[in-house]
């Protein structure tokens, strides 16, 4: 295409150029280029072009195809995990405090370790250290099964094998997050849609696994949800042998946790965005904590509280459907609307979820709370990592690790402490509160008022800076 071809349509919608007239419709397309299957309904081409059009389309890229597929088995396997860990813990304790402690523990990790991890992660290519993790995994998982077998695996062994699995996961996370922009073309749609499906790899382990994992512990037991998580890891380490990423753009300096700081500080939306990552975690862990509780309290079976973690995960892939849209403000306050909006509705549906009297209702406020959980972290994921540099994308993701999964012990603690105290209804207001008073002062805040608390918040941000990093 020349240059000219390239600016032909902005000249047409100025004014310039007369439009040209259509072309006619080639054979298997309608008028103006829309497919059609022949011997097919329209309707089908339709859905081909919101499936182009929607962030599926990562998958024709090869290598990023078959890191979805390993990465959906070891997500697939650790949902496994994550679903017995949360049963076994409230069989053996009937307590929503120690579900959150179990949950916490595993993803304390993050809390400790992200910076660090996400630094390390910049400075090398980033398989070999994932292909470790997932190995250590595998161990710990089978160990866990091991020990479960044998009747040995108590609430505190609990504890402590979902610790020692969060510290692999802290430092895996920062790698998959660096590795995917690697795998699809460098433009900002196409990172935007290979981020959205890595968190429907993610989230697609947590619509499949969670009612599978209720067959698996009725039939073979917990330790078969356990050895299961560990021959995941184990395929998703052979996945990681096959792909073959584009090269990492080097930077002259390496990348730094501070720095990570320093730019939140020097960009209030980089910070605004963070918050909202932070707050997505908070607001929907009562689909997670408080859905053994739910079930209790609606008179249903334990069962359902794999349940609800299924229509969570269910409702994130419904949600990676939709057609990604393209940041049109230059100071990037379009994105943020959109998270906000998609943040307000999260918390709608989480409350709904736990106010509901019918089970019904509250699966269906689950799928909801996933598809909205999706939406924003999509948005927020794919303007915090398009950093001008490889260095402060890393830095900017190393924050990114604390906010979304550093900032689960924190969450689970909180829902776990708050229901067991006051009960499931000021759970809720406690995590999914600070949700919604983000979403609607960046919705009904008006502009000048924005500009306003952002030149206040770069100066103070300036001033932070210069302490903390004085000349000299």
């Amino acid at each position: 295409m020349t240059t000219f071809q390239a600016a032909v349509p902005e000249l047409e919608s100025a004014g310039v150029v007369a439009p040209a007239a259509p072309a006619p419709a080639a054979p298997g397309q309608f008028a103006g280029g829309k497919a059609r299957l022949p011997g097919r309904p329209a309707w089908a081409g339709r859905i081909l072009i919101g499936a182009h059009r929607s962030a599926w389309r990562a998958l024709a890229c090869r290598d990023f195809r078959y890191y979805f597929a390993g990465s959906l088995v070891s997500n697939i396997g650790t949902w496994f995990q994550n679903t017995a860990q949360v049963l076994l813990s409230y069989q053996l304790t009937h307590s929503v405090l120690a579900v959150g402690a179990v949950t916490g523990a595993q993803f304390s990790g993050s809390l400790l370790l992200g910076p660090r991890a996400a630094v390390i992660a910049s400075r090398g290519d980033g398989r070999r250290l994932l292909a470790g993790t997932q190995l250590m995994s595998a161990a710990l998982a089978g160990g866990m099964a091991a020990m479960e077998a044998a009747g040995l695996l108590s609430e505190q062994l609990l504890v402590v094998g979902a610790l020692l699995l969060g510290l692999a996961f802290a430092f895996a996370l920062p790698v998959q997050t660096a590795l995917v922009p690697r795998l699809v073309p460098d433009t900002r749609a196409e990172t935007e849609a290979g981020m959205t499906m890595n968190s429907v790899s993610y989230n697609a382990g947590r619509a499949l696994a969670p009612a599978l994992c209720v067959v698996l512990i009725t039939t073979i037991g917990f330790a078969g949800a356990f050895a299961l998580n560990a021959v995941s890891f184990l395929v998703f380490a052979v996945t990681l042998a096959v792909i073959r990423p584009r090269p990492m753009t080097r930077s002259k300096h390496p990348a730094r946790a501070r720095d990570g700081v320093t730019i939140a500080l020097r960009q209030p939306r980089v910070g605004l965005l963070l918050l909202m990552v932070a707050a997505v975690t908070f607001a929907d862990d009562p689909i997670l904590i408080l859905g053994p509780a739910v079930t209790r309290h609606l008179g249903t079976g334990s069962a359902w509280a794999g349940y609800f973690l299924s229509a969570l995960g269910c409702g994130t892939i419904f949600g990676s459907l939709g057609p990604a849209r393209r940041a049109r403000d230059a100071d990037g306050s379009e994105p943020s609307r959109l998270a906000a909006g998609w943040l307000v509705v999260l918390v709608g549906f989480v409350a709904f979820f736990v106010c509901s009297p019918w089970k019904w209702a509250s699966l269906l406020a689950a799928f909801g709370a996933g598809a909205a959980a999706l939406r924003t972290g999509a948005v927020t994921q794919t303007q915090l990592v398009r950093q001008p540099t490889a260095q402060a994308a890393a830095s900017v993701m190393a924050l990114w690790a604390i906010a979304w999964a550093g900032t689960k012990p924190l969450a689970s603690l909180t829902d776990g402490w708050a229901a067991s105290a006051h009960g499931m209804v000021w759970a809720v207001a406690a995590v999914a509160g600070p949700a919604a008073a983000i979403g609607i002062l960046e919705l009904a805040l008006p502009q000048h008022r924005k500009d306003s608390l952002k030149a206040w918040a770069r100066s103070a941000g300036t001033r932070v800076n210069a302490r903390l990093h004085p000349a000299g």
